[in-house]
């Protein structure tokens, strides 16, 4: 009697030790399915949050910025189109805007005589601009096939306490010029439809001057400011008319920033990454960990059944 309460009792244990084990089988399972399926989560929150920051970076793209000269002889005074719409109205030769940010992409710019309307353009052209970048667009050409739109690539960068200068040959006739202040060579070699390199002088007034291969100069006074950048564009004929001229204008650098002066406070694509990058590898890491956990558990099961 004794031997048969024995192993009742043995049985007893052996069945809620199986038990036991069973559910601790039970509850690790459940744990490997919670980790996997916490760390795919993850996986997935991270995937859709940089798909949506890479859309807010695109969608949030910094614009384009252009100015215009009118450096036609040809056309006289003039208004200018951009996308059907009248964005400068008597617009004299010589004339340079002021930097005007605009969505990056494709432009028509159509150019008219004064009060002509947009379907008397004399130019018409499609403009590609990329973000970011800083353009100064001239209106060119003495006779009527030559007349057209040519683009420049400007950058306002420079070093901080000085001063840039640059110099654009948009005069017909006046061929390869050079430029020169106080009798100090700075640059030569400027043809047609072309501009100098960005020249870094100290601040300052001076009394520019440009050379042209026919024994003729030109020479304007301008005060280059600190952290400014200068533009000096020849324009006009030597032979005919309106009469060549220089013509200056002035804008603010950004001493290290990317953009050009229009828009300082403009946050490039690589800030708008930063504050999501800071804990996007935490939440990787722990993800993959959780991952790697729920599949350590399972493989641990398998081995003891």
């Amino acid at each position: 009697m004794l031997y048969i309460i024995c192993a009742i009792k043995k049985y007893i244990c052996l069945m809620e030790g199986d038990a036991i084990v069973k559910m601790k089988r039970t509850l690790a399972f459940q744990a490997s399915r919670l980790f996997l399926g916490l760390g795919f989560i993850g996986i997935i929150v991270l995937t859709a949050l940089f798909g949506t920051q890479r859309y807010s970076a695109l969608a949030q793209s910094p614009p384009s910025y252009v100015r215009v000269i009118h450096a036609s002889p040809f056309v006289g005074t003039a208004d200018v189109f951009v996308d059907g719409t009248k964005l400068l109205s008597s617009f004299q030769f010589g004339a340079v805007t002021d930097y005007v940010a605009v969505p990056p992409g494709p432009h028509k710019v159509q150019i008219a005589l004064v009060g002509k309307g947009i379907g008397a353009s004399v130019i018409s052209e499609t403009l590609a601009v990329s973000p970011g970048v800083v353009y100064t667009v001239a209106a060119t050409g003495a006779t009527p096939s030559s007349l057209s739109l040519h683009v420049f690539v400007d950058s306002n960068l420079l070093t901080p306490g000085t001063a840039q200068l640059r110099v654009y040959q948009l005069s017909p006739d006046a061929g390869s010029v050079s430029v020169d202040t106080g009798g100090k060579s700075l640059v030569s070699g400027i043809g047609y439809l072309s501009a100098s390199n960005y020249l870094a002088i100290p601040a300052g007034s001076y009394n520019i001057g440009m050379d042209s291969p026919n024994n003729a100069s030109l020479h304007v006074s301008a005060t280059l400011k600190a952290n400014t950048v200068t533009s000096v564009f020849a324009v006009g004929l030597f032979h005919g008319s309106p009469n060549v001229q220089l013509v200056t204008t002035q804008v603010q650098g950004l001493p290290g920033v990317p953009n050009t002066g229009s828009d300082p406070n403009a946050l490039s694509q690589e800030d708008n990454v930063q504050p999501l990058a800071s804990w996007a590898w935490l939440v990787g890491c722990m993800s993959l960990l959780l991952i790697g956990s729920g599949i350590f558990i399972r493989r641990l099961l398998a081995k003891q059944l």
